[in-house]
């Protein structure tokens, strides 16, 4: 049976993983910042970024990053789990391991006690905003410079 999962960026995939960007149209390159970028920036939140390598049947097919609050960010402001990036090779889009992907990271949101998934992406044609649409996100009428704000509600329990 064909498995979707996330495994560590290390000394072994690294190159690999950098390597997937490549495979992207324009388009999606001008959505989703490089996966060498994304782990670059990940170390400047060491207490907050967590991100990994997604694999399909053992071989590396996209990457996730996301923002998960601690107690000194949400003190500065920053309390939402955040979905900075996703991307899936292009050759593996249309085949429903983005929709597994989010499955596995709103899992992770929602054992890390989160009751909402929070996203920014832009809108332009052929971008990922219809994606996330239809995997449950609706605009939430935040502006991130000319990304358009999403939310996914995990549970509408004491909210």
């Amino acid at each position: 049976m064909s498995k979707l999962c996330f495994k560590e960026v290390n000394e072994k995939n690294f190159d690999t993983v950098i390597g997937l960007t490549d495979t992207l149209d324009e388009v999606q390159k001008q959505c989703v910042a490089p996966n060498v970028y994304s782990i670059a920036e990940a170390t400047l939140y060491p207490d907050n970024v967590y991100y990994r390598a997604i694999y399909y049947d053992n071989k590396p097919v996209g990457f996730f990053m996301v923002f998960i609050p601690d107690e000194k960010s949400k003190a500065k402001g920053d309390k939402d789990f955040f979905l900075w990036r996703l991307m899936l090779v292009k050759t593996y889009q249309h085949k429903g391991l983005g929709k597994k992907a989010m499955d596995k990271i709103v899992a992770l949101a929602k054992t890390k006690g989160y009751r909402k998934v929070l996203l920014s992406c832009d809108p332009i044609e052929g971008g990922p905003l219809p994606f996330y649409a239809a995997y449950g996100f609706y605009k939430n009428g935040k502006m991130y410079g000319d990304e358009v704000g999403m939310t996914y509600r995990i549970s509408d329990e004491n909210e």
